[in-house]
């Protein structure tokens, strides 16, 4: 390996702010409200090309069917859209007995949402319909507000009215996220996912996971329980069960241990042998399949008195109003729904995006979601969103378009239509058993800690305060707390982000910290201080710590400058007099300029330059500490200079009235460009041009 060495060798003149905009900065143009209301008229004009412009942008179907590779694409669209469509029976059912509602709105949900996001949705590669965490957090709402009674005849009109409210606050749910949704694409708020990080993501999913298996329990036990919710639910549940545990049901207990036992090695082998299965193992619907068969021939729920779905009517559900009235009760819970099911959504889609070689639009994910929502809450469906197991096989199968969504409802609307009823003796601890086995991918996350813990122990501290959260206390709640821990790392990282010195690299124009280059050395008599982060009100009491410190600004040493400021004036006072009055010049001491040059040599710091490159904004407290500084150090004798200011930080400090305190001219490009200033003027040499030379 050949080793080469090259130089840079630079000869320019010394940049302040003002000569550098005067070179190099653009015009600004007196007609500013004229350019701004030709932007205006130029976005909100109406046009053929406009409209058409829009329609594929919020209905991006009309944008990629038009380039759709037929013979590319379609056999593994097709291929993967039924693969998936025979898993969202099985899941659709199951996932509907964690929101509390009857097995078949589970189908609907698995429909309609699907062709929805096929027509507004950007992600290619993303599987929507039921999500157990979404599910589980929309069950808890239900449970509240239609608590389980104990004893209910299943086949009584009772029955029916009870499951009509339970869907209907279910539908409910789904309609006002829906909504939340459309008015945060409204005002373009699909940044706001962002809150919820990847640590507080895979932490939240996770210990969601518990909290499903906890409360699927019951059900693989064949317990008849009422359903725990609100602070400290999994431990309440989890009491519940095993104080029941002699009353177990061994009938329903066998079934679960058999479907685990099919279950679980053939989802792994679907895992392992990904690459070379053209299509997973459809365990889950033939696991359905032969449970109800069984079930049916030998009479389980008359002679064991196991719990079997019931039935399931076939066709089209006929659209119906949800539970308007709970929108007071649900408000709170579906904001919590609304952003689980959104950022969920959202990481999905950027993750096969990446992978992929494509972007998609955050907002318009609002859009999409917001409508299939809003739209399926009027045919009884419950909230949905992007599912961890089902986009995993979409991509896997060969899936390229969201034309695979076509195939993926053809299956679930065959079953709708005609297969349904049959599903009548299907037991429900085979779709707790479903609804277990799905969570492996959540219950895996915890392989990512000693990866995160290597990376960054603050995100590995966010992810264990949440996991912790949500386990404990709720859902909803340790969402929240997540969320509210990891802001506040954020704001203490702020709050005490480095000060640090800076030295020059021999013969270079490069300037690092002093702690982690020993080789650079400090320009004698300047002070090169860089601050790592933002000033703002909350941070303005440590950055002045730090500068203080490293100034060694205290005020016993003002003080006695000023004191010794005083005293010079006083001398050039008596000196003026004795000079009028005996014409006699005292040469002893000539000028206040000869005392603090004195002086400066003994604390070797003449001027101070703050590198602003990583202050990323400064907010009016943080302006006002600047001028404070500035007039501490001018009583000290030491001039104040600024580097590598953005435009929104120099138009803050300009606007504060900083320039009434140090000189416009002492505000430089770089930081090597005020070093250079001062050390000419400290050569005095006025006459000539300021020129850095590297």
């Amino acid at each position: 390996m050949q080793n080469m060495s090259a130089s840079v060798a630079v000869y320019r003149n010394i940049y302040t702010e003002d000569r550098f905009k005067q070179a190099f900065g653009s015009e600004e143009s007196a007609h500013g409200s004229l350019r701004l209301r030709e932007k205006l008229a130029g976005r909100f004009r109406c046009s053929r090309r406009a409209c058409l412009h829009l329609l594929r942008e919020r209905v991006p179907i009309f944008n990629w069917l038009l380039r759709y590779k037929l013979k590319k694409w379609i056999l593994g669209d097709a291929v993967a859209g039924l693969t998936v469509g025979i898993l969202h029976i099985p899941q659709g059912m199951a996932f509907a007995l964690l929101t509390s509602v009857a097995p078949i709105f589970g189908l609907y949900t698995s429909f309609f949402p699907v062709v929805l996001y096929m027509i507004f949705g950007t992600g290619r590669h993303v599987s929507t319909g039921t999500f157990a965490v979404v599910s589980l957090m929309t069950g808890s709402v239900v449970e509240q507000l239609v608590p389980t009674p104990l004893e209910m005849n299943s086949s009584s009109s009772e029955a029916t009215d009870f499951e009509a409210q339970r869907i209907g606050v279910a539908s409910a749910v789904a309609l006002l996220s829906g909504i939340t949704m459309l008015c945060m694409f409204g005002l373009q708020l699909g940044f706001l996912s962002t809150y919820l990080s990847e640590p507080i993501v895979k932490a939240f999913t996770s210990a969601a996971a518990f909290h499903v298996a906890i409360s699927q329990l019951q059900s693989m036990l064949g317990l008849r329980l009422p359903r725990h919710t609100g602070a400290f639910s999994l431990f309440k549940t989890l009491a519940s069960v095993m104080e029941n545990l002699p009353h177990t049901n061994v009938a329903e207990l066998l079934i679960s241990l058999v479907c685990l036992a099919v279950l679980v090695p053939v989802k792994e082998i679907n895992v392992r042998y990904r690459q070379r299965l053209r299509t997973p193992i459809p365990v889950e619907i033939l696991t359905v399949i032969v449970a109800t068969g069984v079930a049916y021939a030998s009479s389980l729920d008359s002679t064991y008195s196991i719990e079997i779905v019931g039935h399931i009517p076939a066709g089209f559900p006929r659209p119906q109003m949800p539970a308007l009235h709970t929108f007071p009760d649900i408000a709170g819970d579906t904001v919590a729904i609304t952003f689980v099911g959104y950022a969920v959504s959202v990481s999905l889609a950027m993750i096969y995006a990446d992978k992929h070689g494509y972007s998609i639009h955050p907002n318009q994910e609002l859009l999409a979601h917001g409508i299939s929502n809003t739209v399926s809450s009027f045919f009884t469906c419950f909230p949905s969103s992007a599912t961890l197991a089902t986009t995993n096989i979409l991509e896997s199968a060969g899936g390229y378009t969201q034309l695979s969504g076509l195939f993926t409802s053809l299956v679930v609307l065959i079953v709708l239509l005609l297969i349904g009823p049959l599903f009548y003796f299907l037991p429900k601890a085979v779709l707790a058993c479903i609804n277990v086995t799905s969570l492996r991918q959540m219950f895996l996350q915890f392989q990512d800690l000693p990866d995160l813990w290597r990376i960054s122990k603050i995100d590995f501290i966010v992810w264990v305060v949440t996991w912790l959260s949500v386990v404990v206390l709720n859902v909803d709640l340790g969402l929240a707390i997540g969320v509210v821990f990891s802001m506040m790392t954020v704001i203490c990282r702020t709050q005490r982000a480095g000060c640090s010195v800076l030295g020059r690299a021999n013969n270079t124009e490069i300037y690092r910290p002093l702690d982690n280059h020993s080789k650079c050395y400090e320009v004698p008599g300047v002070k090169i201080l860089t601050y790592n982060g933002p000033i703002y009100y909350g941070n303005r009491s440590f950055f002045r710590e730090e500068m203080s410190r490293l100034l060694g600004l205290t005020p016993e040493k003002i003080r006695s400058w000023e004191k010794a400021r005083k005293a010079v004036e006083k001398r050039e006072r008596d000196v003026a007099v004795n000079t009028v009055e005996r014409g006699i010049a005292n040469t002893s001491f000539s000028s206040e300029n000869d005392f603090f040059k004195s002086e400066t040599s003994e604390s070797e710091v003449q001027a101070v330059l703050i590198d602003c490159s990583s202050v990323i904004f400064v907010d009016v407290a943080g302006a006002r500490l600047f001028t404070q500084m500035c007039t501490e150090c001018q009583k000290i004798g030491v001039h104040v200079y600024l580097a590598n200011c953005n435009e929104s930080v120099l138009k803050i400090l300009t606007s504060s009235g900083l320039m009434n305190y140090m000189n416009p001219q002492h505000i430089f490009v770089t930081v090597h460009d005020a070093v250079m200033y001062i050390q000419q003027q400290k050569e005095k040499t006025p006459e000539t041009t300021p020129t850095v030379w590297v």
